[in-house]
């Protein structure tokens, strides 16, 4: 298996909302993908809930079978939609991909 981490620091206001409300919209849009993109086993989106230095505003949670399916995900046309949106709010982000 393999997990796919991200985590994203989002600018204060971006596409006439602000960072609250777009954390909100990005875990809606990400964790709708578990339905629409078979290769993803599971996915989960976190919003800090603590406002530390230190602290990324979202978090994205997800697992696949394999590599494949991993790579399967990331070009997806329905991944492909969310992206323009996750890269106008975002101010910084962090990825890891590991094998469990």
């Amino acid at each position: 298996m393999v997990k796919h981490i991200v985590l994203w620091t989002l600018h204060d206001n971006a596409e006439g909302k602000s960072k609250l409300d777009n954390a909100q919209l990005a875990k809606t849009k990400l964790e709708a993908l578990k339905g629409l993109i078979p290769s993803i086993i599971d996915i989960e989106v976190g919003i800090n809930l603590v406002g530390e230095a230190s602290s990324v505003d979202i978090c994205l949670y997800s697992t696949f079978k394999d590599e494949a399916g991993l790579k399967a995900y990331q070009v997806h046309p329905e991944h492909q939609k969310v992206l323009p949106f996750m890269m106008a709010i975002k101010a910084e982000r962090h990825v890891i991909d590991y094998s469990i």
